[in-house]
């Protein structure tokens, strides 16, 4: 693991990098040991979780439709 070990400092999360990326599978492993998630959700190393804060569908919808 590298010096990104804060996992809660939303600043710090920029600076970790892609370790392993599985697309097919929906996650991307980064350096500090978080798990992101496609569906914006996340998996820190201290076993914290970020839940996925995606959008309404209606709005998703409308961005789609423009």
């Amino acid at each position: 693991m590298c010096s990104h070990q804060s996992p809660s400092a939303t600043a710090d999360r920029g600076l970790a990098h892609i370790v392993a990326a599985r697309p097919e599978q929906g996650w991307t492993l980064l350096c500090d040991g978080a798990i992101v998630f496609d569906d914006t959700g996340e998996l820190h190393a201290d076993g914290s979780v970020v839940p996925p804060h995606r959008g309404p569908a209606d709005r998703l919808a409308v961005a789609i439709a423009a």
